[in-house]
């Protein structure tokens, strides 16, 4: 097959070259992963004409200092990175651990293909006492992007900001300038937030008073959706909720997502970010650039510089003003523990020089989903996945970039719900208020598949590594009888926290990462609620009647002494099923000095240590209600903003 392919926008950050097949392949022998490996191979041969012109080029020699050091180019260090180099007399220099992502990145239905690659720093938890328990080794798999946009560049794109209870609890904790009035205007500055009459449902809540025009950040609806996601939409309402916008003025509802999407290709940080800004002079990007140490005068505890390796050689950076850690949950403090700054202790023990004694690693928060039970539906009509529509469906996405390929249909509808545990968070609130409080404690999503996929869901089962029994009865029996859909049931406010810790001294070496999921039996219990609201909504007389929806009765293997449907089932398959939704935060925690716990401030400088701050997810004291990305983003403009403040003003 060969192809031709057009950039009508040359250099465009915003569009990708169109294609057209000028001989169209045979169909036999194509199997499930020929939208992968097809589209990979096509896009690849145009990376000529977008990748290498798209991002910043790489620096490979150093000024003697620069005013601020960005460590990492993720969901925070990328926009950090463009706020301070706003001002012109600033020299900024942002440190990434990977190179460009690659060009497969740019399509969204397979962001699971990306996991395991060199894009992907490929953590893995420790064994796991009460979660995790149908995951190969008891472990879950802890996809990081390697790569400039980090895990902007793995994710699934949506764009949910939390509940404003999140941020106005922070706020309550001694957080100043963090309640949800302060962070609003941050959400908005960031947003290039588009919407069409076609937006339906809930078209009408989309208030400019909550969305913002203009930002670097641009958001849209998902193009394309399947019938099953409007069935979803009607049962929901079916049972009496709400379709909103969950980014407005009410979060407790169901929602069409918007997503960090345009003209059906992934809008990262990197390329929202960095890329309108690739050629400014006083900003100097280092691709493949591992930081390794910061440096830090043990006597008057200023940081003013780094240590990190490129080609295998090392380098040392000095900052006059600052630097800035966003390497994420994982590394920022794995970078702060090797620095000498962290738990006593522990520190102590590897024979670190301690700095400053914080409980960096500590508050180790994740959201975590329940996977199932699977739902069969069009059972009279299902069909195996049909080579000549993949050809289409890839045709289709390669010329004008729109149909399935440019949408994540399975993730795009989602809502926040409240179980009856819901109004415990809240104190003072009773049972029957719970549906008023608008704090709901579960998210409800859904992935689906075609009649015997073996191939996509079996590339699903082997991200979350689950074992070859488990497959088997989550997606393997029932999805060799028909198509499946299948609830994802997720935990918003987890009781129970983790850690991370240095297994040695190598900066190279993965730190020992313990979410210590399901540890609090109450996430339990929220989960099995949550479970029970996501079969409701497939048993609906919608459902039913429009797709045949027949619930998967097999027991998970190790609950099979439990009565199927019954609360110790639920428990025992919870504790089985329920993996990571990739939202780890928690770790550098935002807090006063009076909070034993806090690593940062709240204009986030370490506590004790001038001249360094923590800028990304590890800050959140609490994990929000949704997704993590959009408040991430959000924390890098608000502390670039206070960045500003100090040296500014």
């Amino acid at each position: 097959m060969e192809t031709s392919c057009q950039s009508p926008m040359p250099h465009s950050p915003w569009t990708m070259p169109s294609c057209s097949l000028t001989q169209q392949p045979e169909v036999s022998g194509l199997g499930a992963l020929l939208i992968t490996n097809l589209l990979s191979a096509i896009m690849t041969s145009q990376q000529q004409l977008v990748g290498s012109d798209l991002y910043p080029k790489d620096t490979n020699a150093f000024a003697e200092k620069y005013d601020f050091i960005v460590v990492g180019s993720g969901s925070a260090g990328a926009v950090v990175a463009n706020r301070l180099s706003e001002i012109s007399d600033w020299n900024v220099l942002l440190l990434e651990a990977g190179g460009d992502p690659p060009i497969s990145s740019e399509i969204p239905p397979i962001f699971h293909s990306l996991q395991e690659t060199d894009v992907d720093w490929q953590y893995v938890t420790e064994p796991q006492e009460f979660g995790c328990q149908g995951m190969i080794e008891h472990r879950c798999n802890w996809p990081r992007g390697k790569v400039l946009g980090g895990s902007s560049i793995l994710n699934a794109m949506l764009w949910v900001r939390g509940n404003r209870r999140d941020y106005d609890n922070w706020a309550a904790a001694g957080n100043k300038g963090w309640s949800y009035e302060d962070v609003l205007p941050y959400f908005k500055k960031t947003e290039d937030f588009k919407y069409h009459e076609s937006d339906t449902p809930g078209a009408e809540t989309y208030s400019e008073e909550y969305h913002g025009r203009g930002g670097y950040q641009l958001l849209e609806q998902f193009k394309y959706r399947s019938p099953i996601v409007d069935g979803l939409i009607d049962a929901a309402q079916e049972l009496g909720y709400t379709i909103r916008d969950v980014n407005g003025e009410k979060q407790t509802g169901f929602t069409l997502q918007h997503g960090t999407i345009v003209n059906g290709t992934r809008m990262s940080t990197a390329k929202a970010f960095l890329t309108p800004i690739k050629d400014r002079k006083n900003l100097n990007v280092a691709k493949f650039a591992h930081v390794t140490k910061i440096l830090i005068d043990p006597n008057t505890k200023t940081a003013y510089g780094v240590e990190f390796r490129k080609n295998n050689e090392k380098f040392v950076a000095l900052a006059e003003k600052e630097v800035i850690l966003s390497a994420g949950t994982v590394n920022s403090p794995q970078l702060l523990m090797l620095s000498g700054v962290g738990p006593k202790e522990h520190l102590e023990e590897l024979g670190i020089p301690v700095i400053q004694d914080l409980e960096v690693g500590k508050n180790l928060q994740d959201h975590m989903q329940v996977v199932g039970p699977a739902f069969m539906f069009n059972r009279s009509r299902s069909y195996p996945l049909d080579n000549k529509k993949v050809l289409d469906d890839t045709y289709e996405y390669l010329v004008h970039r729109t149909g399935p390929l440019a949408s994540i249909d399975i993730l795009q509808f989602q809502g926040f719900i409240s179980t009856k545990y819901a109004h415990l968070d809240v104190p003072g609130s009773k049972l029957e208020e719970t549906e008023d409080l608008d704090y709901p404690d579960v998210q409800y999503q859904h992935i689906k598949f075609p009649l015997n996929d073996k191939e996509g869901t079996k590339r699903v089962s082997h991200v979350t590594r689950f074992t070859d029994e488990i497959y088997d009865a989550v997606f393997g029996i029932p999805n060799s009888k028909s198509e499946i859909y299948i609830p994802l049931t997720v935990l918003q406010r987890p009781k129970s926290s983790g850690f991370i810790k240095l297994r040695s001294t190598d900066p190279f070496e993965s730190p020992i990462i313990d979410p210590r999921y399901l540890s609090d039996p109450r996430d339990v219990q929220t989960l099995v609620e949550g479970v029970k609201v996501a079969i409701s909504v497939g048993q609906t007389k919608t459902m039913v009647d429009r797709f045949e929806t027949q619930l998967n009765t097999l027991k998970i293997p190790g609950c099979e002494s439990e009565e199927f449907g019954s609360d110790d089932y639920w428990s025992c398959a919870v504790r089985k099923v329920a993996t990571t939704i990739y939202h780890h935060v928690g770790t550098c925690k935002m807090g006063p000095r009076s909070d034993p716990g806090a690593v940062v401030d709240s204009t986030l400088k370490v506590h004790g240590v001038r001249g360094l701050r923590v800028i990304d997810g590890s800050i959140m004291p609490a994990v929000v209600t949704g997704n993590t990305h959009a408040p991430i983003v959000m924390i890098g403009e608000r502390g670039a903003d206070f960045i500003k403040d100090d040296w500014l003003k």
